[in-house]
Order: structure tokens, then sequence, then C-alpha cells
């Protein structure tokens, strides 16, 4: 089972599927953000041969702490976290690089079962980010809020156009519309390979998260407000667009006490 499961499901950071170091895209079906529109987004990046690669998203949450993905730093690289960026190959004067200095990854994570949940982690930052117009914080849900099916929503990334697509530069979002729990779960959708501590948007065969997405954050707009209700986990293995395999997202909202907590504590 374990086996089918994993051929099932993609994770979506930018080297966990041992690509070269500069293949890199965005969001399928997405269109270019406006600049700094989504100024929690951060850019996750590693060290290697002397130079610096996107690798994953991130959501900053605290002046000094950033939550992404689990799988996106199981390996043991030198991470640092961009902030204030719009185009990842250039800089425009708005980011702030900082180092990261302690990774808490969810206890119960397994980094051979993606699809068991658990899909988050927090970063500490060694110095706390400047807030400013291009730098702000994500905005949690509350604890437990479940978004009701077509909750509109957006996911932002630097990953892929398309599947094994063409690189891109700058910001990317796509609308992806909530999947219900009852719809997502079922047998012609993604069945039970999707727990009820996950999120599901889009499916529709044209916009979805791709590789060097994960980590980022689902912006959802609840009261006229955007909140980060998703972080971004997995697609099928047959593709990052397929038609009803939606993009899954860790669901912030079953993951706050935890966060509250480690953050406090630390």
């Amino acid at each position: 089972m374990l086996k089918l499961l994993v051929l099932a499901a993609i994770v979506l950071c930018g080297h966990c599927l041992e690509e070269s170091l500069e293949d890199h895209g965005r969001v399928v079906g997405g269109m270019e953000a406006r600049k700094n529109s989504w100024p929690s987004q951060i850019s996750l990046q590693y060290y290697s041969n002397g130079g610096w690669y996107h690798t994953c998203g991130g959501t900053l949450v605290q002046q000094n702490w950033v939550m992404t993905a689990a799988h996106c730093v199981d390996s043991n690289m030198n991470f640092r976290v961009v902030v204030g960026d719009h185009n990842i190959y250039q800089q425009e004067g708005t980011e702030q690089y900082i180092s990261v200095g302690r990774i808490f990854v969810h206890p119960y994570w397994n980094s051979n079962n993606v699809a068991a949940g658990y899909d988050i982690a927090l970063l500490r930052l060694s110095q706390r980010a400047t807030l400013n117009s291009y730098v702000q914080l994500g905005a949690l849900p509350p604890s437990g809020q479940i978004l009701p099916n077509n909750n509109p929503c957006y996911i932002t990334g630097w990953g892929r156009t398309k599947t094994n697509g063409q690189l891109a530069t700058v910001l990317q979002e796509a609308y992806l519309p909530v999947v219900d729990y009852s719809t997502c779960s079922s047998s012609s959708y993604w069945g039970s390979t999707v727990k009820n501590t996950m999120v599901c948007a889009g499916g529709d065969g044209t916009r979805s998260g791709c590789q060097g997405d994960s980590g980022g954050p689902l912006h959802c707009q609840v009261n006229g407000r955007y909140y980060v209700h998703g972080v971004t986990s997995f697609v099928s293995s047959s593709g990052c667009n397929v038609y009803r395999k939606p993009t899954v997202f860790t669901r912030v909202s079953a993951y706050i006490s935890w966060i509250n907590s480690v953050i406090s504590s630390n």
C-alpha cells in the first residue's frame, strides 16, 4: 500500500526529485502576480556549488518564523529564506536574505509517506525580517476552521508552468477554489490518499501547483480577507494538472496549536 501511495502522490519541492539545480518553473495555468501583492510569500533556497537555488515556497508567519512543508527540509542542506522577492534571478532592491537558524519538523511527519499527512515545518530565522510594503506576515486561520466547497483561493509560487515544463523567474498565482473533503476523498478524486487534515484545491485539469511550489501558501478569502489555509504538499504522479486530482495542501487550521506551541517555546 505504501508503494502505491508513493507512486500516486508526488511532492513538490525543487530538489526532492533530483532535478538539475537550475530546473525551476512556476504555477501551472497561472499568471504573473502583481509585484509584491503576496508579501508573506518567501523563497526557500539551498546552497550548492557556490550558488543559492530556489527549492520551495513558504509563508512568513512571524518576523523570525517561516512556515513551509516538512518534505522541503528533509535534506541536510544549508538553507536561507528570501522575503520581499518577485524575480528570483534578479536583485530588485526589495529582498531580504536571512539564514535559517533552526528547523522544526512536525514530530509525526514520515518522509516515506507524504499521504500520511503532517507535511508541515517551521523555520526559525537567524534574525527578524523587517516589515514594510514588500514584506508582511501571513494571516493564519482560526484553529479547526474548514472552508466550504468552491471557497475562493489562490496558490502562489515559483514552481513549474507545466509537468516537466518551462522555467520562470517571477512569482506566479493561480485561482484554485477549494474542493471539500467529501468530494476530494471520493473514489473519482483522491480517495483514501487524502486525509481530513489536508485541503484540496483546483482539479480542473488546467490550474495547479507543480514542482517548486511546495511549502508555499494557499491564500483563501474569508470575509473579505486572505488567510493562509494551506501549505502546498503534493500532486498526482501522472502530472501536476490532472483532472480531478486537485493540488493537495496541509490544512493549516489543523496545526494551529502545534504552530503556537513551537513558536512560544523556542
